[in-house]
């Protein structure tokens, strides 16, 4: 368990390790970008594969003894987390950087904020799924998933804190804000974990929730996000590099 939330902290941490480099370039292309999102659209794939729904499989054939049964239960969690996290974006006010405004009007919630709500919908998951990961599958595939993670934070805090620059703010201030939303994978790491130790039997439901969580980010986020400025085949085998990275980690790993 500590490890567990150490790791998940540790791998938000790594969001503001890839935010340090705006103070070594001046601006991402809008090309850079997509290809770093997608890498860590194609870990957080593999990840929700080989490190959550097939651990969750795993659990629940042996609560249940039965393949089917087994899967449905996996497959109710997945859909459980996708709704989740769709009814989250449902309700909170929150601004993509190529998409724009989305959710109920914002009011005069400053536009940094929408910035902010936003990236916390999508790393709470993550931080999450390294927390279930640990819980549900063990040492080994925790510690696999928590590379995974992080290595994906470090374009991912990169393209963040870049385009936070890009609308007004200083390094400093995207920096920090980068790192502060990445370290609340921590809190989700906690939230994690503390829920598979208090209920073991509800695992392979939780590990399908994290998967279906960071799917649904990947489809209705990253993706849009990456395909909508003209480079959507460089996006394409970026996420594939990022998804056979995030396989070949949890296969020597775990």
């Amino acid at each position: 368990m500590t490890n567990a939330i150490l790791l998940s902290f540790l791998a938000g941490a790594m969001t503001g390790v890839g935010a340090l480099g705006i103070f070594l370039v001046r601006r991402l292309s809008p090309k850079l970008e997509d290809a770093l999102l997608s890498v860590a659209a194609g870990i957080m794939l593999a990840a929700s594969f080989f490190s959550l729904s097939l651990p969750g499989l795993e659990s629940a054939r042996q609560l249940v003894f039965e393949k089917a049964l087994a899967a449905v239960v996996v497959i109710f969690g997945i859909v459980l987390g996708a709704l989740l996290v769709w009814t989250l974006h449902h309700f909170a006010p929150h601004e993509h950087f190529v998409l724009g405004r989305q959710g109920p009007d914002p009011g005069k919630l400053a536009r940094v904020w929408l910035f902010v709500i936003t990236i916390t919908l999508h790393n709470l998951p993550e931080g999450m799924a390294v927390g279930v990961g640990f819980a549900g599958g063990g040492q080994a595939n925790g510690m696999s998933l928590a590379y995974g993670i992080g290595l994906q934070n470090l374009p991912e805090g990169l393209a963040v804190a870049a385009a936070l620059l890009t609308v007004g703010y200083s390094r400093w201030s995207a920096f920090l804000i980068s790192l502060a939303t990445g370290l609340v994978e921590g809190l989700g790491g906690v939230f994690g974990v503390t829920a598979i130790f208090l209920a073991e039997p509800l695992m392979p439901w939780i590990l399908g929730l994290a998967a279906g969580a960071m799917l649904y980010i990947i489809s209705d986020e990253v993706i849009p996000e990456t395909h909508s400025r003209g480079y959507q085949t460089l996006a394409t085998f970026s996420l594939i590099a990022g998804f056979v990275l995030m396989m070949y980690l949890d296969s020597t790993l775990s």
